[in-house]
């Protein structure tokens, strides 16, 4: 029998898939626990155009990431923390006070666990922080750190 996955099922595949369990499995186990349907034309079209629509809503998303890309090399953060002799702060920077800075004055929303900071910043001066707005999109921040 021909089954559609509804959801992961382990050995077997991903949702989505359509694959071929003896008629048993299918029953007393996907289609009892609503892990798949049946292949019938209705559900095999349904299916199609689930996935249409959700190609259509990536790249939407791919697009807008492209964008606010584009919108954060335009723009910069200006942080002000006491420092001491050659520019060494007193304590650092982190990301969430990179993200609280960016909507204070820029009104942006951006999520601190997507700033790719291999180490809070310790030092005044600039710095570019990569955010991952998408799987295949990065965008980059500029920070200016001064001297209070």
């Amino acid at each position: 029998m021909k089954v559609i996955l509804l959801e992961d099922v382990k050995s077997l595949g991903k949702k989505g898939d359509l694959v071929e369990v003896n008629d048993g499995y299918a029953r007393n186990f996907i289609l009892a626990k609503k892990l798949g349907v049946e292949a019938t034309p209705k559900n095999m079209n349904d299916l199609k155009l689930k996935r249409a629509h959700e190609d259509k809503l990536a790249a939407q998303r791919l697009e807008e990431a492209k964008t606010f890309a584009e919108e954060l090399k335009k723009v910069q953060v200006t942080l002000k923390i006491k420092a001491g002799e050659g520019g060494k702060l007193f304590g650092s920077i982190s990301s969430k006070e990179i993200a609280q800075a960016a909507k204070d004055q820029l009104n942006l929303d951006i999520d601190k666990k997507k700033m790719v900071l291999p180490s809070p910043i310790k030092s005044v001066g600039t710095t570019m922080v990569p955010i991952k707005l998408h799987p295949k999109v990065t965008g980059e921040l500029k920070i200016i750190v001064q001297e209070a």
